[in-house]
């Protein structure tokens, strides 16, 4: 196992198109990252030139100790699992799963050991002797996975790995992915469009717009301290509201209404607040329903202030109309600048975790 460092690297294809640029981080041995964005963002290129299937046009990349710029995929001592399984139909499971270690002269014996192993850890046990036609398509990823477990390489990349499955395997092939990285301890770089997907899995999170990294740090972190209106507007379901407010006297006005304290000179800022952090109250925000969103255990309600438009939790057991009020819990006011969109004032509070 390695740690991976990524040194001002960046990418320009033919005509000058500039796909990532300048980014520079530091995975610890052991550690699972996760980089998410919008297509177009940069992320599974980023991840094909750590892999070596994408020519590094500046800046090294090292794992472990060796700068591999130059150094071919099989010579990087990395293990990919794709979106798309990339399994060979005519072999089978056994066959699939052993494909890597026979090619690079592994013993018989040592082979059937590490493919016993991971088919035990991926409860493949049954399905040795199938052809990946015979599979659903959880039990193919888990293949996928399981040839790269045999390899016990430096590092697992991940791309995309889960895109192809419905809702509900997906949820839980992402608890087994988290539980065998920690079992396995190996260093993992983990790409994916989809922002729940990465906040459930990732020991940190790296947020890429336009080629280059926004913020870098844990889930909760990023969620309740986003460095900008991009990362604000991306980590979260819903969304966080972002709306134009006014800094007067030390309060933030919102439509005219005193939201709470802010110690920033006066003028035009973005407030950012989380639907979790808005509630119905006597006095406040006055609101206009548009929708409800029912969720079962949670609703959440769309509305508009004065043309704005607001999203808030609202318990469902609560009664609703056309026209309420809100308030904002103390401390949970996220103030940007209009202009570039970064973070202004003082982080907001990340609640504890308790291990």
């Amino acid at each position: 196992m390695a740690g991976i460092t990524l040194s001002a690297v960046g990418k320009t294809y033919a005509g000058g198109v500039e796909a990532v640029s300048d980014v520079s981080l530091t995975i610890a041995d052991g550690e699972f990252i996760v980089l998410v964005g919008p297509s177009g963002c940069g992320k599974s290129t980023l991840l094909r030139m750590v892999a070596g299937l994408e020519e590094i046009t500046e800046g090294e990349v090292t794992i472990g100790t060796r700068v591999v710029n130059r150094l071919e995929p099989s010579e990087r001592d990395i293990a990919m699992v794709f979106q798309n399984y990339a399994l060979y139909p005519h072999m089978s499971v056994r066959e699939n799963m052993a494909y890597g270690l026979k090619n690079r002269g592994t013993p018989r014996a040592e082979i059937e050991a590490r493919v016993a192993e991971a088919a035990r850890m991926l409860e493949l046990g049954p399905y040795l002797d199938r052809k990946p036609r015979a599979l659903s398509g959880g039990q193919r990823q888990r293949v996928a996975m399981g040839r790269a477990i045999v390899r016990q390489p430096a590092a697992f990349l991940f791309d995309e790995p889960l895109s192809n499955l419905d809702a509900k395997l997906r949820v839980s092939m992402r608890g087994e992915i988290r539980k065998l990285q920690r079992r396995l301890g190996t260093t993992s770089l983990y790409v994916t469009h989809d922002q729940l997907e990465a906040m459930t899995l990732a020991d940190r999170l790296v947020v890429l717009n336009g080629g280059r990294i926004e913020q870098v740090g844990t889930p909760l972190e990023v969620y309740h301290a986003p460095a900008s209106t991009f990362v604000a507007s991306f980590i979260g379901a819903p969304a966080m509201n972002l709306m134009d407010a006014q800094v007067a006297g030390g309060r933030v006005l919102l439509e005219g209404v005193d939201m709470g304290p802010a110690a920033l000179p006066d003028g035009a800022v973005t407030l950012g607040l989380r639907a979790e952090d808005l509630s119905a109250a006597p006095v406040g925000l006055p609101v206009t329903l548009d929708y409800v969103e029912e969720l079962g255990a949670s609703r959440i309600v769309h509305a508009m202030a004065e043309g704005q438009r607001i999203a808030f939790a609202h318990p469902p057991e609560a009664p609703l109309a056309e026209h309420m009020a809100l308030r904002v819990a103390p401390g949970r006011l996220h103030l940007f600048d209009t202009l570039t969109g970064k973070r202004i004032g003082r982080a907001a509070r990340v609640p504890e975790v308790v291990a």
